[in-house]
């Protein structure tokens, strides 16, 4: 396929970018700033920060393009609703590594079985959002309103733990993402099902794994 990569000079955006192209992908990078022309591409892939994806996402799409978008801290809603006029599809997903969809499968079952949970995320200090939407994800998974703590400091890249407590027991359940190429797994995923996808907005990876 033929890509525009929103981000690619980001840490995440450079690692996924060199797994994209060693699986055959042509990719254009595109930097934040620069005009959004993603004219003859297949879809496009936006990993920036929570100001520049809904610009570059309402630009791909008005220029006949689907997108794939791993950046969080936004709401997608009125894209999606573009998206869907135009009969592209959106597909957001708030983590793109298998191990924290699984982790989030796994706490929501384990939440049937205990009365209480609580989150802790831990992210690289040049994560903008808090909570995580990762964490928020689960905290909807999970129910029960359960609290989160964040964290943000150097040498962290993503990291997630749910914590469940009942009497005379702990579970713990943790996802630790130690190279951001492993987000390129999900990402992979997603443009090999893009087409598949409904008109308008899909969010979330697990909704794409069996």
């Amino acid at each position: 396929m033929k890509l525009a990569f929103f981000g690619a000079e980001g840490k995440a955006g450079s690692a996924i970018v060199r797994r994209l192209e060693a699986a055959g992908h042509e990719v254009r990078g595109i930097e934040v700033g620069d005009e959004p022309d993603v004219e003859g591409c297949d879809a496009a892939v936006d990993f920036t920060t929570p100001e520049a994806a809904p610009a570059n996402v309402r630009a791909a799409l008005e220029q006949g393009v689907s997108c794939v978008v791993g950046t969080t801290g936004w709401e997608p809603g009125e894209l999606g609703a573009l998206a869907a006029e135009k009969g592209l599809r959106l597909f957001v997903a708030p983590n793109f590594s298998i191990g924290a969809v699984l982790m989030m499968r796994f706490a929501q079952e384990a939440a049937v079985h205990f009365p209480r949970a609580e989150i802790v995320e831990l992210h690289n200090e040049a994560k903008k959002d808090a909570p995580s939407g990762t964490a928020k994800t689960t905290a909807e998974l999970v129910g029960g309103d359960p609290a989160i703590h964040s964290v943000r400091l150097p040498g962290l890249v993503a990291h997630q733990e749910v914590i469940f407590g009942g009497e005379g027991q702990l579970l713990t359940i943790r996802h630790d993402t130690t190279g951001r190429e492993s987000f390129a797994d999900g990402v992979l995923l997603a443009l090999e099902k893009l087409g598949e996808l409904p008109p308008g907005l899909t969010i979330g990876l697990e909704t794409l794994i069996s």
